[in-house]
This record gives C-alpha cells, structure tokens and sequence, in this order.
C-alpha cells in the first residue's frame, strides 16, 4: 500500500487542507493519504497550538466522510520537539510492507534543503508538491528530482493562523471551515482570546 503523509499542526485543520488531501489522495497514484497531527513543529511556538487531543479530534471530524484520508497521531509517540527522518523510521519499522511518500507544499520544497537529514528522504521516499503562492526563490536542483513530483493541484490561498486570528476578531469564518470542525471549534470557544 503506498501512503502519502500529509504532515501538519491542523491548528485548525480548515477545508484548504481536506482539498489538497482529497486531490493527492484521488490524483496522485497513491492508495491513502494520513494527516499526521504533529504535536510540536520545531519552526514554530508551542505555546500557540491547541492541545493535540483537540487537533486529532478535529482532523477525524473532517476526515470521517473520505475513506481514503487517515487521522494520524503517530508523532504523538515519539520524542518532541520530532523531525520527518525520524517519524519515517519509526513507520518503517511499524508499517514494513507500506511505502510512504511525503506530501508538501511547494513553499516546503524550496526549504528542504533545511531539513534535518533531508538527503535521506529525498533519496528514499517520492515526494508530492502542491503549488503554493511564496517569495521563497525557486529550487530547481529540487524540483527536477526524480524523487519529486509535481501535482497540478487547486492553489490554496487559506492558513490556520488568518483563521485562528479572525475568530479572535469576532469575523464569520465558518465557509473556511468543515461544518463539523467550526461546531468543535466554536462549542470549545477555541481561538477567542
């Protein structure tokens, strides 16, 4: 089975993800795509993100009607602040008989270079890219790798932190939202303050 992870804080998850999940998913040649909640993204503050349980919780709620798109908390396990390497070792060892891809946004590829041991998962592992609107100045060493493939996916132009930011601001952001994860977020009283 070849699985694409789609690797994210989902702080909230928002319907720009689930496009891009559902297009990979359905569009690349890959059988399942798992968004993997990470618990801490080392490039950014901890102390911004809802707890884990209530961003896995809200992926499941987006994710329940899509068969071919899996909650992940695997990095929950494992040792924080975590690296992709490292989750990619430990699925190896659980999951022997998958294959797994990553799947990134073209903003992360142009990055990639920065990656811990990033030479690993480029030479072991495909990776899917989606475009993305970004100053980053284009990587072609990257993009023309055999490894990499790029996906003529929707450009999404949404973020969890112009969302997390408007709830605060009292703005109906709910279009921006799966149905059942504006419910969570707003029975929670998440983002607010």
């Amino acid at each position: 089975m070849k699985i694409g992870l789609y690797f994210g804080t989902y702080n909230p998850i928002h319907i720009g993800h689930l496009i891009i999940a559902n297009h990979m998913a359905e569009f690349a040649d890959l059988d399942q795509v798992w968004m993997v909640v990470t618990p801490h993204n080392p490039l950014k503050k901890k102390a911004t993100l809802l707890d884990d349980h209530h961003r896995l919780q809200m992926v499941y709620l987006a994710t329940e009607d899509f068969p071919k798109i899996k909650p992940s908390d695997i990095e929950f396990k494992l040792l924080q602040p975590n690296y992709t390497v490292n989750t990619l070792a430990h699925l190896h060892d659980k999951y022997p008989n998958f294959e797994f891809s990553l799947i990134m946004g073209e903003d992360n590829l142009k990055t990639l270079h920065k990656w811990k041991n990033y030479e690993v998962l480029l030479n072991n592992h495909d990776i899917y890219v989606y475009p993305r609107i970004s100053d980053e100045p284009e990587n072609t060493e990257l993009k023309s790798h055999p490894k990499v493939h790029i996906i003529d996916a929707p450009v999404v132009e949404i973020s969890s932190t112009f969302i997390r930011n408007n709830i605060k601001k009292g703005k109906n952001i709910q279009p921006l939202l799966p149905s059942k994860v504006w419910e969570y977020i707003d029975h929670n009283n998440f983002y607010k303050k």
